[in-house]
């Protein structure tokens, strides 16, 4: 049995969360979400406890027990804490701003580049950290990814956006390759 699908899920004080056939609808204190169940996975809620069980042993259904347990986990929280992703942007003259809903990054290039926030997705900056909040950890994750891929960041001077929590790839430029090739 699959060890993740088979683990509780323990719904915390605020949260509620509606059964209609294969349908959920998880309610929360910051918000509301929604989630289809395949007919493969059984759903039983006993005293603010939720446990999944599946209706066979094919690969695909174990795959999907693991699955659909971590997404309704994924969901009970991001509707009682929120999801978050935080970006660290560095390189001289770049600046970003959050206008209304949307984050304008001047990063180097010669138009600034504006990222619409999608419903339920906030930003924040400070300093140089850029802030992506929301609910719905799947989309928080994606947009945090297409910030990032507007200027990724470069090997040799580390100028760009990454994840807070990345440790980029430094490569050597051609003067420091040429001295440690000459004093080998």
């Amino acid at each position: 049995m699959s060890r993740i699908g088979r683990k509780p899920i323990k719904i915390p004080e605020g949260v509620k969360v509606e059964r209609k056939d294969r349908a959920l609808k998880i309610t929360g204190p910051k918000g509301e979400l929604n989630l289809e169940l395949p007919r493969e996975i059984k759903f039983e809620e006993n005293g603010g406890v939720i446990i999944l069980t599946r209706s066979s042993e094919e690969k695909r259904v174990k795959a999907l027990h693991g699955l659909f347990r971590v997404l309704i986990f994924n969901a009970i929280t991001g509707v009682n804490e929120g999801w978050e992703r935080k970006l660290d942007f560095k390189g001289v003259g770049f600046r970003v701003e959050v206008q209304e809903n949307k984050l304008v990054l001047n990063v180097g290039y010669s138009h600034p580049v504006e990222i619409q926030a999608p419903e339920g997705i906030s930003f924040n900056v400070t300093k140089n950290i850029i802030t992506v909040s929301g609910i719905d950890k799947q989309v928080v994750g994606q947009v945090a990814a297409n910030i990032r891929k507007v200027r990724p960041v470069e090997p040799y001077k580390q100028k760009g956006i990454k994840y807070l929590e990345e440790i980029p790839r430094k490569k050597l430029g051609k003067a420091a390759k040429a001295a440690v090739g000459a004093g080998a």
